[in-house]
This record gives structure tokens, C-alpha cells and sequence, in this order.
């Protein structure tokens, strides 16, 4: 790109800072225990003040509260109203459309941070209003040259108070090309978001040692890293170093988006440890046709460049 027509092109991108991302848009169901008790299954979360009324009044609170890791899912539309195709005069439409031209067209979530101005009780109904706070200049990253795009979300009651604050940053990228006849270049592994809650445990990997987060006020096991401990709110914590053993207690089998780095088909699996907390990792060394809900499973190490160990499990052979 010539450097009159580059200085256009970042001139354009520019223009973008500051404007609407998406028009506001009301939550398509109002806080409720159905969902909740859906998320906290799933999430392994057995704080009481989410599901009994009781025990959410002893603590002080008018009723349940929903967890604050919820915020975003309250305003999500669901994948029919997501994929129907609709125009709704976007900026973050606009802005995507202006990143392909410049070849961007590949995405990573890189960071989200939030800042929670109360809970959420039942019958809130959340809505979301987004702005475009950034783009950076072009960026050399692992995944090759990118720009960082960064929103904000202000999450809305139903009378208009905010909620919560995220930030929101995402990775736009060139995707690695294909020489002509050849094979697919060589590519890292997309890096994890590393910060000050899980720093530890990614510290622990490099060592070979996965180990589980343990609150030092009532001992309960936790993962994945937090500041605080769900069961009884403590800050201080340790760790423990997990046996390694575990059960498959979900998976899928994914086939796209395709990516260098990975070879699809591949298995994401959620690994039930023998200590009970669960792990969201990779199963190698089975065909995924072979794999099972509850296959005893062993961990593995995989160093997959110089800078990064993770841990994968391999099935239990008798």
C-alpha cells in the first residue's frame, strides 16, 4: 500500500473512535432462575446466594442475585437472531468491512475487563449499549500483524442505571497464506490472556505442575483463578498440585473456525479432575469418534513453542 493511500487508510480507521458500535439494544429476557441455575450448574458455582432465597436474604440481600460473571449473557440474542442476516447499520459492521480491506479478516478475543456497579436480582432486564473506544496501529504479534480494537459496553437496568462497565479488546489479524501447492506455514499456538488472578497458574505449567487454586479461609478448590473465594468470600488463597487424573465430563469435536496452529478436527474436552474442579483442555492420542462422556483420562504435558506449556490429557489404557 502506497504511503498517500496508508495515511487514507489509517485516517479512516481513525474516524471510527467514539462512535456507536451497535445500537442499544434491551436483553432479550429479564434476569431469571431458570438461567441461573443453568449457569451455576455448569460453572460448578455452589454460592447459595444464587439459587436460595434464604440464604441470599442472611447475607443481607433483598433476594437471589445472579453471579456477576453472568452480565454479558443477559443481553446475548441467540444464535437465530445472531445469524439472521439483518442490517442494522452497525458502526463495528462498518468498522469490520474497513479491516478486510485491509486484510484483517482473522479475530481473537485478546482481553475483557469489568467493572460491576451492583448486582443483578431477578427481573432485572439488562440492556447493553456499545461504543467504539480504539484501533491500534498495526501490531507484530504471535498470530502475525494485527490491529487491537477496543469497545466499551455500558450494561443498563430497565430504568436506565448502569450496571456494569467492560471493556472489551479484540485481536483483528492477517491470517497466515498458503504457499501455492504447499502446506500450511508453521504457527503458534494463540497465546493465553494472562493476568494478575491466573499468572500463577501459568507460571505453574511452565514448571510442568498443574495445580488448582485453594482458598486458604475454607479450603475449597477453585478454577478457573479468581481474587476471591466463591464459597465464603475470602481474598487469600494458595495452591494445590493436582494428581493429574481426571474424567472427560464434556466435549465437542471442533471443525471450524480454522486455524494453522490446530489441525481439525481436534477435541476440546471439560476434564473433571479427582480433586473436582474442571479444566478446559485438549484430549490427544484418541480419535475424537473414540471419545466418551466420563473416559478416565491422565494429564500430558504439551510444549508447543518455547514460550508456552499446556496441559492435555490422554485416555487411561487398562
Amino acid at each position: 500500500m502506497a504511503q498517500t493511500e496508508q495515511d487514507g487508510y489509517e485516517k479512516r480507521l481513525g474516524e471510527f473512535a467514539g462512535r456507536e458500535a451497535a445500537p442499544p439494544r434491551p436483553g432479550p429476557d429479564p434476569v431469571n432462575v431458570p438461567m441461573i441455575r443453568h449457569w451455576v450448574e455448569a460453572m460448578g458455582d455452589r454460592n447459595p446466594v444464587y439459587l436460595d432465597e434464604e440464604a441470599a436474604r442472611r447475607t443481607g440481600r433483598a433476594g437471589i442475585v445472579a453471579p456477576a460473571s453472568m452480565m454479558q449473557a443477559w443481553t446475548m440474542r441467540g444464535y437465530a437472531a445472531a445469524t439472521a442476516g439483518q442490517d442494522d447499520g452497525s458502526g463495528l459492521g462498518e468498522l469490520i468491512a474497513l479491516l478486510a480491506e485491509g486484510g484483517y479478516t482473522s479475530v481473537v478475543a485478546t482481553d475483557s475487563e469489568f467493572a460491576f456497579h451492583r448486582e443483578l436480582t431477578v427481573g432485572d432486564h439488562v440492556g447493553v449499549r456499545e461504543i467504539i473506544e480504539s484501533i491500534s496501529p498495526e501490531k507484530k504479534t504471535a498470530l502475525g500483524a494485527g490491529r487491537f480494537v477496543t469497545t466499551e459496553r455500558t450494561y443498563l437496568d430497565q430504568h436506565g442505571e448502569t450496571v456494569a462497565v467492560q471493556r472489551w479488546r479484540m485481536l483483528w489479524f492477517r491470517p497466515a497464506r498458503t504457499p501455492p501447492g504447499g502446506r500450511e506455514p508453521a504457527a503458534l499456538r494463540p497465546r493465553p490472556a494472562v493476568n494478575r488472578d491466573n499468572a500463577f497458574w501459568f507460571e505453574a505449567a511452565r514448571e510442568h505442575r498443574l495445580v488448582i487454586q485453594r482458598c486458604d479461609g475454607c479450603g475449597a478448590l477453585r478454577h478457573p483463578p479468581g481474587p476471591c473465594c466463591p464459597r465464603c468470600g475470602s481474598y487469600g488463597w494458595d495452591t494445590a498440585e493436582a494428581s493429574g487424573r481426571g474424567r472427560v465430563y464434556s466435549y465437542v469435536v471442533s471443525h471450524h473456525p480454522r486455524h494453522p496452529a490446530f489441525e481439525p478436527p481436534y477435541v476440546v474436552a471439560l476434564v473433571e479432575l479427582e480433586e473436582g474442579t474442571r479444566l478446559v483442555t485438549n484430549l490427544v492420542g484418541v480419535a475424537p469418534e473414540e471419545v466418551e462422556i466420563d473416559m478416565p483420562v491422565a494429564l500430558e504435558w504439551l510444549d508447543p513453542d518455547p514460550e508456552l506449556s499446556l496441559p492435555v490429557f490422554r485416555p487411561v489404557t487398562a
